[in-house]
């Protein structure tokens, strides 16, 4: 297999400068994709927040991404100057403020694919989200739902996310997730979203701040623990690798569980051995 194949990827970032809550300057950026890069991602998605809304207003929309498109532009520059080695494209991460988003523009979309990233204001779910996934997936856009684990309310059952996974919505859990960044409850969700072999990507969400955190190690030390090496490759290689090329995911086995007494047993001779 070819390096660029083993490579990981990152599909939700903040690393355009000054255009949300996410890297405020270049250095912000230059520096984000420096830990990324040390920590084994070779290709980067950054999708900054936008809110579909907007795209109703005609002059506020496009004075908006006129602003982003410049930032992009430069950044863009600088990345491709300091990290030559990294395939760096953008998205948005859309907010659905309304139940009817306009996502025609490509600049909308992961890296000019037909996957968009999405997510609800305030971290609440309203109604009829599985309608609305529905009409987004019928109109050819591949609805990626950001972070899903995080959202109030979440029935511990996980019916909506069935829901969402039977109209042929996507799921990206953060890496933070599995490590406790966001609290126990999104940690769970998060591990029980694995065990059904629902999540499609892990993502690091990075805002581009040099006091933030990736837990991308953290949370591949977890998951290793609990025996998920085969998820491990879908979720951070193969399956974000295949939204650059515009293909769907691979399905990703459940994740069954910690590793046995016997292996663990077999690793700490296997360390005093050595």
């Amino acid at each position: 297999m070819k390096d660029d194949q083993l490579a990981a990827a990152d599909l939700h970032s903040h690393l355009i400068p000054g255009v949300d809550d996410g890297a405020r300057t270049l250095d912000d950026a230059r520096e984000g994709i420096g830990r990324m890069t040390r920590s084994g991602i070779r290709k980067v998605m950054t999708t900054p927040h936008i809110d579909a809304s907007l795209v109703r207003d005609t002059h506020a929309y496009a004075e908006h991404m006129e602003w982003v498109d410049r930032s992009w532009e430069e950044v863009q520059r600088h990345v491709a100057e300091h990290f030559p080695e990294v395939d760096f494209r953008r998205g948005h991460e859309v907010m659905l403020d309304v139940p009817d988003p306009d996502l025609r523009d490509q600049r909308l979309r992961l890296g000019d694919s037909s996957f968009a990233l999405l997510e609800w204001p305030r971290l609440q779910l309203p109604p009829g989200t599985p309608e609305v996934l529905s009409r987004l997936r019928m109109a050819g856009v591949r609805p990626i739902i950001a972070h899903p684990e995080r959202y109030h309310g979440f029935d511990r059952e996980l019916e909506l996310a069935a829901e969402w996974k039977r109209v042929g919505a996507l799921l990206q859990v953060n890496y933070g997730s599995l490590v406790g960044r966001y609290g126990p409850e999104a940690r769970s969700i998060a591990i029980r979203l694995l065990r059904r072999g629902w999540a499609d990507y892990l993502s690091t969400d990075f805002h581009g701040r040099p006091h933030l955190k990736l837990f991308r190690r953290e949370a591949l030390t977890v998951l290793t623990d609990m025996g998920g090496e085969e998820q491990i490759t879908l979720l951070t290689v193969i399956n974000p690798q295949r939204v650059f090329r515009d293909e769907e995911p691979l399905p990703v086995p459940p994740l069954l569980g910690e590793r046995t007494m016997w292996s663990r047993l077999r690793e700490l001779l296997k360390l005093e051995s050595s």
